[in-house]
This record gives structure tokens, sequence and C-alpha cells, in this order.
């Protein structure tokens, strides 16, 4: 787990060991007293200083079964150390214009291992319920997507700097419209949608790859994502902070009827506890650990790989809501 001492890599370590207490975990960072605690305190574990330069990333040669890492790896080494390795690699930070070096290093050895392109908004709270909403529908024309994130929601080095990134330094945001890829740029990257409240959000484009990946599955020529950082529908009713995603479809039932829902899902442990459970269930699945077969070399995103039903309860256990609304 590089990167395995942050906040999302700790609630991953977590769900894991609730699920797995004996399967061992190497706590991989640049901070080796950082990872030496938490290993310690999560056991059986070992903390590691991971060196990126190394073609062993540092690790002496110790066997590995998968590897995942919760920063943009610029390098890709954890990729090329997985593939030489032939076990399955997640990564949850890279954007989607960032894409190409893991696309490329899978494309150059398909059959070395499985290859998780992970950064799907929560990794899976946002594609697995809107696939699940999606079944009422004959057809999908429409995927409004708005995430909201509290203000004082926690934010670890790597993930806010990738938000930053996501959010600032990239020049565009991609959006489907009338069946064709678009950027988002200038005044066409602002955006805004009802929180869970009511409250009308100001928001900013982004382009997880939910955008191509919901537009891809459900066949949608109209696809959008926004994001909004600001006080949570919980909080502003006087409770803890939660975080939001408002989820809107619009379409076709199966017998051709005009077809509009709304939904949220809402998470009262913030954005870490459900990005932390998403990584730790496509591991679970990756490795056979859920009593399935190891799933074989390719290419996925997270939803093509988790079970709804299974996904979604273990979601809900760990404190996810989810909502059915009315049109603001």
């Amino acid at each position: 787990m590089i990167g395995g001492a942050g906040v999302v890599g700790r609630w991953t370590a977590q769900f894991l060991r609730a699920s797995h207490p004996d399967v061992p975990l190497l706590i991989g960072g640049r901070n080796l007293a950082g990872a030496n605690d938490f290993a310690a305190e999560i056991g059986p574990a070992e903390g590691v200083a991971v060196d990126l330069a190394a073609g062993d990333l540092g690790l002496g040669g110790r066997p590995v079964s998968a590897v995942v890492v919760f920063f943009t790896d610029e390098k890709i080494a954890g990729l090329r150390f997985a593939q030489s390795w032939g076990v399955p690699h997640v990564s949850i930070s890279p954007g989607i214009i960032e894409i190409a070096p893991e696309v490329a290093a899978y494309v150059h050895a398909p059959r070395a291992a499985p290859v998780v392109l992970g950064t799907e908004w929560l990794v899976g709270a946002t594609t697995i319920p809107t696939l699940t909403f999606a079944r009422a529908f004959g057809r999908v024309r429409d995927i409004t997507i708005g995430a909201l994130l509290d203000e004082q929601d926690a934010f670890g080095p790597a993930a806010g700097a990738d938000l930053e990134r996501q959010t600032k330094t990239m020049p565009a945001a991609l959006a489907r419209r009338d069946g064709a890829f678009v950027w988002r740029v200038g005044d066409d990257a602002k955006g805004r949608f009802h929180a869970v409240d009511g409250t009308e959000m100001q928001a900013t484009a982004l382009s997880p790859y939910d955008v191509v990946g919901l537009a891809t599955a459900l066949g949608a020529p109209n696809v959008r994502f926004d994001l909004a950082v600001g006080m949570s529908s919980t909080r502003r009713r006087g409770g803890p902070l939660s975080t939001e995603i408002v989820i809107e479809l619009t379409g076709e039932d199966h017998a051709g009827r005009p077809l509009r829902t709304r939904h949220a899902l809402v998470h009262s442990g913030g954005q870490m506890p459900p990005t932390g459970l998403g990584v730790a269930m496509l591991l679970e699945r990756l490795l056979g650990l859920d009593g399935n077969p190891p799933v074989p070399a390719g290419l996925y995103f997270p939803y093509q790989l988790l079970e709804p039903a299974a996904y979604l309860a273990r979601l809900r256990q760990s404190g996810a809501s989810i909502l059915t609304l009315e049109r603001p």
C-alpha cells in the first residue's frame, strides 16, 4: 500500500483488517516512522520505505500479492513493479487527462496483471448507485451528477493535491454532450446543483472516470459532473458534516414513457470512509479474498469488479444513506 499511512490508506487498511484479520500488509511511504507507527497499530503489517526510483521499489524482494497507490505516481513505478510480479494494481488519483501512462503500460503487457483505473469519484460510490438507479430505465439520455464535499472534511496532503490539480491546474473537464465528448472550459466549466436540503451550490466541472464509464456503460448522450466544496446539508441543519452525491437521470422507462429520477448518496463520515471501502473491496475482489476466483489480467474500472448488492450493503454499514429526492 504505497501511501498507506495516509488518510485513505488508513481507512482501506481498517476495512481490510475488519474483514480479513490475518492478511499481512506492507504499509509503504516516504516517512518510514509514520508507516511503522500505523503498521504497529493495524497489524499484522510492516512499514516499508518506498523508493519509486528503484525497480523493486526498495522492498528488497519481499513477495507481494497486490499493489495499491494512493497518490499520483507520475513514474507509474508501482504499476511497472506490479506487472513485473504479475499482481493486481490499483491507483485512485490520476485525472482523466493523465490516463495515458497507465493505459500504455497495460497495452504493452496486457496479460501481465489486472490493472484498475480507480479514479472514480469515491471509488464506486457514484458509479454503482447510478448504474443501480438506471435499471428503471429503458434508455438513459441525461446523467447529471453533483458532488458536495464539506469544507471541513478531512483532506490528506495527497488528496488535497489531487483536488487542487484536477479543479484548478487542469485546463478543462470532460463531459458528454449530444453524444460527443467535449471539454468544458471557461464559463462552461462553471456549474450549479441543488444539495440534498435544496440549497443551490456553486460548482466546478470535474471529470473523474465516472464520466466516460457511465456514458459508455449506459449509452447516455449527455453526461456531466460538477463538484462543490462548501457546507453540507447535515451541517446546515446543525449536525455533523457529511459528503453528498446527487444523481439525476432522465430518459424513458421500459415502456417508453418519460422518466426522471433524482437520488442522493450521503455518507456521515465524509469522503474518506467510502473511498477506503472501495479500495478495500477492490483488493478483496482482485485477490479472491471474497471467496470468488481471483480476477484475470485486464484493464478495469472499479464498477466492473464490485458486485452491486454486496458493495451497497457494506457502504450502508459504513455510514451511507441512499435517498430518493424530489425535483428542486
